[in-house]
């Protein structure tokens, strides 16, 4: 690669804000040339390329569906983060990751909500539903402006009914309950989903956020295919039960928030891009964990962002990450980072950054959206026995 090459791809990084070196432009390229100059080209070359790659497909769990092996979380297409956003501008990007290969589409009717399902039903339009695996979520509904679980038999069905026409589609490829009621028997629940699966309105099930026992109830009723869960370099509380749970039933495990929010991409830098009320505020004092995984980073010839979501898709071949964004740029670096390997000896230096007290505050400021209080009542309390 020439030197003209390397100078216009430096400064469309320097655009974009890839690179968090600091202000002084000069000084920066001084930093990169002397960088480049101790490093292999081939890193560098691989990473500018990386949005060419052929995004694989696998099964994901052992019920026999077959996804990408990076899917697109849609949530922030329509809501929750920053503000709103062109309609045709998220379909485009929406059809962009189709065409790469990106073909695991996440949704929710709590998202909007029911917004970002028609959004996906607009996009899918024209040959597209074809190409893709649908997931969208119930569970979460709105009461006098507060949010509320539900997993009640009836609202089960009503709910699935609804996504169904507003996405415009015969069947959910894999429909999750979002969070579980702890006033219903998971087992009364998943009967529920059992009963659309067998009418052909729902070809696999899912839970969000549900702990290893109810996970094992959940299973014993109808085969769960996938289990999603917040899993990045600074959320690891799955993995003492959750994970080998899955592992041993043969479950899938989708992983959302893989590049922490977006806080692994751009750390502190995003927290003063972020307006009033974004749940993001938070972030401040956590600066440090971006900074060294921006540093090992630059030392891989990579972006944080795709350090961070190549650790996820380390952690095997049943795991699908699951990174939103509304820009084409990272989602072309997204789909970079399947082509970024880590030795033992990295994926342990990684997860260091995020040990012990690194990271501070909860995932969640309601701990009640976690699957640290997803345990539900014995089926035989319920009242339909």
């Amino acid at each position: 690669m020439c030197f003209s090459e390397l100078y216009i791809y430096f400064m469309i990084d320097l655009l974009n804000e890839s690179y968090l070196y600091g202000n002084d432009l000069v000084s920066e390229f001084i930093f990169f040339l002397q960088y480049k100059k101790s490093q292999q080209m081939t890193h560098w070359a691989a990473f500018t390329h990386m949005a060419s790659l052929e995004v694989s497909q696998l099964k994901l769990g052992s019920q026999g569906l077959i996804v990408s092996a990076q899917g697109l979380g849609c949530m922030g297409l329509s809501t929750n983060y920053g503000p709103p956003k062109s309609e045709p501008e998220m379909i485009k990007l929406i059809h962009h990751a189709i065409d790469s290969g990106v073909t695991f589409l996440d949704t929710s009717d709590s998202y909007g909500p029911h917004t970002n399902e028609i959004l996906i039903s607009k996009a899918l339009k024209g040959g597209y539903r074809e190409k893709v695996q649908i997931t969208t979520k119930f569970g979460i509904r709105w009461t006098d402006g507060k949010p509320d679980v539900c997993g009640d038999p009836a609202y089960v069905r009503s709910a699935c009914e609804a996504s169904l026409k507003r996405l415009e589609v015969d069947y959910i490829d894999l429909y999750y309950a979002h969070r579980i009621d702890t006033r219903v028997p998971i087992e009364v629940t998943m009967g529920e989903l059992k009963k659309l699966v067998e009418e052909g309105k729902v070809k696999y099930i899912g839970l969000s956020e549900a702990c290893a026992s109810t996970i094992r109830r959940a299973h014993a009723v109808h085969p769960i295919t996938a289990i999603q869960a917040e899993w990045s370099i600074w959320a690891h509380d799955l993995e003492d039960e959750i994970v080998p749970t899955c592992r041993e039933l043969g479950i899938g495990i989708v992983s959302y928030s893989p590049i922490g929010r977006g806080f692994l991409a751009s750390g502190p830098k995003l927290v003063k891009s972020l307006k009033e009320g974004d749940f993001r505020m938070n972030a401040e004092h956590n600066k440090n964990v971006f900074e060294r995984v921006n540093e090992m980073a630059i030392r891989k010839g990579c972006t944080a962002a795709q350090l961070a979501l190549a650790w996820v898709h380390h952690q095997g071949t049943d795991v699908v990450p699951i990174p939103g964004t509304t820009k084409h740029e990272n989602l072309n670096q997204n789909i970079g980072s399947l082509s970024v390997k880590l030795t033992p000896a990295e994926i342990v230096e990684l997860e260091s950054f995020a040990s012990g007290d690194a990271v501070l505050g909860d995932r969640y400021a309601y701990k009640h959206y976690t699957w640290k209080n997803s345990d539900t009542p014995p089926l035989s309390s319920w009242k339909g026995i």
